[in-house]
């Protein structure tokens, strides 16, 4: 059975007939005109039937309904309303979703996590495939009328659904997104069960230790805990922490090691003269470095003293929890049984004083 189709406009026609039969054509449903009319001739050669062209007023309804449409896109995206939409296909990069007359795309870098982490073993294409004829909550991000471009992002409708739930401070259950060289992207999960928001957890939050590379330790798919340290509300961001769930190996109160009474202080460390202690192995190295840094005056060895226990033969310094007084701080190096206290002379606070001795172990081997 031969097919004619009949295309002009916005108009695609398709008609079924028998070549040796007359045939009634079907009324086309933007009501263009089609010639009934079709001269069989003995030779079997089929004339095409007659199309005109759409009313002019019927043309001008649509556009002026299309140009409408594209106003209202330009008018979610300046409000940032969230737009309930339904898809109505998917390709390899996203999916259509239906905006009154126009299509507008939705790709899935602009998913909700929801998705991939309810599914972690389906594909994105096979994930995309089952939303179709679903309807998600989206925002305009692009509206370009001239570019005939409407883009919508799920994210950013999650992030004002679900993101005044998130506060500093807050320990959420998570699973890693994907790993980059920074950091990795962590999606954190709600009470519903669900994944709803995206936070990066940056190399420098990952570990105490220095980590030279995240994929060693954290890979795609990791379930974790993670801590909340930064919620930046306007740019829709979420800085998370992995090592602050732990103590900071680098500080440690006194009372831990060595009582603060002067009794207790006679009993575990002597009165030597500092200038006849001799450091531990590599910490002279350290308190040179030290003096480097912006802030930090003086450093030098106080006393010492004998623990009961070995805590690593290896060196170890140790931050007071007290803060600095009178430009004093004390650090504490271990190695061994045998432990070394040193004043520090700084203008820096306790922050700033970890920070300088996080930098000096980076540069000494």
């Amino acid at each position: 059975m031969p097919l004619f189709s009949a295309t002009l406009g916005f108009c695609s026609t398709s008609f079924f007939f028998h070549s040796s039969t007359p045939s009634t054509f079907p009324k086309c449903p933007y009501n263009c005109s089609v010639s009934n009319s079709i001269n069989n001739t003995d030779s079997g050669i089929l004339h095409r039937p007659l199309v005109t062209p759409l009313d002019p007023d019927h043309l001008a309804i649509r556009q002026a309904r299309r140009s409408s449409d594209w106003k209202a896109a330009n008018a979610y995206k300046e409000s940032s309303i969230i737009y309930n939409g339904r898809v109505e296909e998917y390709n390899t990069g996203g999916l259509l979703i239906r905006f009154f007359t126009i299509l507008g795309f939705l790709p899935f870098p602009q998913f909700s996590p929801s998705h991939a982490s309810k599914e972690p073993h389906k594909s994105i294409q096979d994930i995309a495939k089952a939303l179709v004829g679903s309807i998600l909550s989206v925002k305009v991000i692009v509206a370009d009328e001239d570019n005939r471009k409407l883009i919508f992002s799920e994210k950013e409708a999650a992030w004002s659904k679900f993101s005044g739930r998130v506060k500093v401070g807050d320990i959420f259950e998570a699973r890693v997104g994907s790993v980059e060289d920074y950091g990795a992207f962590v999606h954190l999960r709600f009470p519903d069960g669900l994944y709803r928001l995206t936070g990066l957890v940056h190399i420098s939050e990952v570990s105490w230790d220095l980590v030279h590379d995240v994929r060693d330790i954290l890979t795609e798919g990791d379930k974790l805990r993670v801590k909340v340290i930064n919620v930046d509300r306007e740019k829709s961001r979420i800085k998370l922490s992995i090592k602050q769930l732990e103590e900071d190996p680098l500080l440690e109160t006194l009372d831990k090691v060595i009582p603060q009474d002067d009794s207790a202080y006679s009993d575990s460390l002597s009165d030597d003269d500092s200038s006849v202690i001799e450091p531990l192995p590599g910490l002279e190295t350290i308190l040179e470095e030290l003096h480097k840094e912006d802030g930090i005056f003086d450093a030098r060895i106080s006393r010492q003293g004998f623990e009961k226990r070995v805590v690593s033969p290896d060196l170890q310094l140790w931050l007071s929890n007290a803060p600095p007084s009178n430009q004093r701080f004390t650090l504490l190096a271990r190695a061994g049984r045998q432990v070394q206290e040193i004043h520090l002379t700084t203008s820096l606070d306790q922050e700033g004083i970890k920070r300088a001795l996080q930098r000096v172990l980076e540069r000494v081997p």
